[in-house]
């Protein structure tokens, strides 16, 4: 028989034997344990097959399923669509329609026990991932350009958020994206959503909003995917899931928490009239205080122009003047007296060399000799020895001056 290593353009493969290597394969498998969310039960009177449809929460992917009629009828927990369950059967390829079927042999409905505690474990760890770090969160715009909503159609979320946001600020515009927020279809319809207001550059914030619900209902937003797109995305985001109580892991996640839908819209939008009166608050304390500044400056002036310095400029002046004139007069008389005291002085010391000067001396009767030499001056007739006969003198007395030839000498008596 052609194998798929020699088949060729020449030697195709038959259908029946690519389907029969196909369930082949697949038998192959074994038995397998399968988490997922029923969409679909098909279960008709008087067959012996029933039919299932199984969702993966988090992903848009599905298995056919097929089991006996009984083993839904006698589960413990009432199967219904969106429950969560757990099964265990084989697969099988059915080859003449060609389509892939789980056939189950058990099927256990999940508890709310379980998923709490499952909840729990994924959980701790985004919270080990750091995933709930309050490092990571990022800060909401003052006022968004346009806000991004995801909701339920129709929903009292929805009309809580557009009319509480629009009463506090009336030129608020929304991107509204109306996905499914519980059962399958919830994660991939709230993650595509999610995806497309985040790409939206005029979308500043995102809410995504749902009222309150059974654990059950508020599965979708516990969902790993959904929370890790929720770290991924670069646009701040607010969960607005359920009620106070309720605490989905997306509330830990995402950038900001409100309590409900309507406190959403008041955190992301604020409230005009409240601005409007903050800033008339603020621009009375602004003029208060400016009124304040300049009657304190005022009074400063005021004070300042009140100062003696100031009240009559000149008066400082005409003190220093009357300083300056008693330097003066001091100064004055401080040197008259120097001058007195030493004209006193010269005066003296002009008398005493009166007295001991030529002049008077010559006036007591004295008088000085000088022998007259051809050729040069007059010289002081010091000796009798100097004055040889017939030497011409100069004899300078009290009221003038002779002269005289000497006519010889004698001895002192």
């Amino acid at each position: 028989m052609t194998t798929a290593a020699t088949s060729t353009a020449e030697n195709p493969l038959p259908v029946r034997t690519v389907a029969t290597k196909v369930a082949g394969w697949i038998d192959r498998l074994g038995s397998v344990w399968v988490e997922g969310q029923i969409t679909q039960i098909s279960v008709r009177a008087g067959t012996r097959t029933a039919f299932l449809t199984l969702r993966d929460p988090s992903a848009d992917m599905s298995l056919s399923v097929t089991c006996s009629p009984m083993l839904i009828q006698n589960s413990p927990v009432p199967l219904t669509e969106g429950a969560r369950v757990i099964l265990y059967g084989k697969l099988s390829f059915f080859t003449g329609r060609g389509t892939l079927s789980l056939r189950a042999t058990e099927i256990r409905a999940v508890g709310v026990g379980e998923l709490l505690a499952r909840i729990e474990r994924l959980r701790g760890l985004l919270a080990a991932e750091g995933l709930f770090d309050p490092r990571l969160k990022r800060p909401l715009p003052f006022l968004p350009r346009v806000v991004g909503l995801i909701t339920a159609r129709a929903s009292a979320a929805e009309r809580d958020v557009l009319s509480v946001a629009e009463r506090r600020w009336p030129a608020v515009r929304f991107e509204v994206r109306n996905t499914p927020v519980q059962g399958p279809s919830a994660v991939p319809g709230i993650l595509r959503a999610l995806a497309e207001l985040d790409e939206d550059p005029t979308v500043d914030v995102v809410i995504l909003a749902r009222g309150g619900g059974s654990v059950e209902d508020l599965l979708p937003f516990s969902d790993e995917a959904l929370c890790r797109a929720i770290s991924r995305a670069t646009t701040p985001i607010v969960s607005a899931i359920g009620h106070e109580p309720d605490s989905p892991l997306s509330d830990h996640v995402a950038d900001l928490r409100a309590a409900t839908p309507t406190d959403a819209a008041k955190l992301v939008v604020p409230d005009a009239v409240a601005e409007r009166e903050l800033v008339t608050e603020l621009r009375s304390r602004s003029a208060a205080a400016l009124r304040s500044w300049v009657q304190r400056e005022a009074r400063a002036l005021d004070a300042l122009r009140h100062r003696p310095v100031l009240a009559d400029p000149l008066s400082a002046v005409a003190r220093r003047e009357e300083e300056i004139a008693e330097m003066r007069r001091v100064v004055r008389r401080d040197v008259e007296r120097a001058v007195s005291r030493e004209a006193t002085t010269v005066e003296h010391m002009r008398a005493r060399l009166t007295t001991l000067g030529p002049a008077a001396t010559l006036a007591r009767g004295y008088s000085v000799v000088q022998r007259m030499v051809p050729g040069s001056d007059p010289e002081v007739l010091r000796s009798v020895d100097d004055a040889a006969p017939g030497t011409q003198l100069r004899v300078r007395v009290a009221d003038g001056v002779v002269t005289a030839v000497t006519m010889g000498r004698s001895s002192a008596t």
